[in-house]
């Protein structure tokens, strides 16, 4: 993987767990072989290897994610309970 590329994807994403996920998931399709998924998006692959080519769609902005909204998790509190 080219170093240059990942840490160009990594700025256009933000999170590296998330750039994670979506070049491991975009080298599975590009390595199943089949269907229009399985195309580059971007021209001139030349000697590229898949995640390299993953990186460069992100960078290029050629595929998308969406990042979830961050919500503050709340404790529960216990009901009190009458007295008999």
């Amino acid at each position: 993987m080219n170093a240059e590329l990942a840490k160009k994807a990594a700025e256009k994403v933000g999170n590296p767990n998330v750039l994670i996920n979506l070049v491991s998931r975009r080298v599975r399709q590009l390595n199943s072989g089949g269907g229009g998924l399985a195309r580059p998006l971007v021209a001139d692959v030349g000697n590229l290897g898949a995640a390299d080519i993953a990186l460069r769609e992100i960078i290029e902005e050629k595929i998308g994610w969406e990042m979830p909204e961050v919500t503050e998790l709340v404790r529960p509190q216990a009901k009190k309970r009458k007295r008999r």
